[in-house]
């Protein structure tokens, strides 16, 4: 029962320590607006929230995703799930230097990712090469299917 208990306390207090769990190590919040108070203002607000990411395997390139959180007590306890409403802009930041290493392919790479629900739904980043075009694509997608089809945005870097 002890453990039980345990595990309980785990998976109520996991999302609210950590409600965006990043891919990339270095996830910066830069800011956020509210767009809905909830519970007269007693609880966390609806908001869309500004985060910086760097690609971990190109140095020299930074990404920025804005993401609508959902506010109420469900939101600060880690418990409601978030929209599948995204956008992103990435920007080279220094020279980009193109590894052989590095993966390309039609499923490219993934290079961030945050959950956006308790259970199985998050927003994934994956960064394609485009050699003919010297451009790097990066697509944020939703994991979750809505009509359909998941939501998603592009962004593409040039490199030399």
């Amino acid at each position: 029962m002890r453990h039980a208990l345990t595990l309980l306390a785990l998976l109520i207090i996991a999302p609210v320590a950590a409600p965006s769990l990043a891919w990339a190590d270095d996830t910066t919040e830069i800011g956020h607006v509210n767009t809905a108070i909830t519970n007269l203002g007693l609880t966390r607000s609806h908001r869309v929230v500004v985060e910086r990411f760097t690609d971990p395997e190109v140095p020299g390139v930074a990404c920025y995703i804005s993401q609508a959180r959902t506010g109420g007590f469900a939101g600060m306890v880690g418990m409601a799930e978030d929209p599948a409403r995204f956008a992103l802009a990435c920007t080279a930041t220094g020279p980009i230097t193109i590894t052989p290493a590095l993966r390309r392919g039609e499923r490219g790479e993934r290079v961030w990712e945050a959950s956006t629900s308790l259970f199985f739904k998050e927003t994934r980043v994956h960064r394609f090469v485009d050699e003919g075009q010297n451009m790097l694509v990066y697509l944020a997608w939703s994991t979750r299917l809505i009509d359909g089809s998941p939501h998603n945005a592009l962004a593409t870097v040039p490199y030399r």
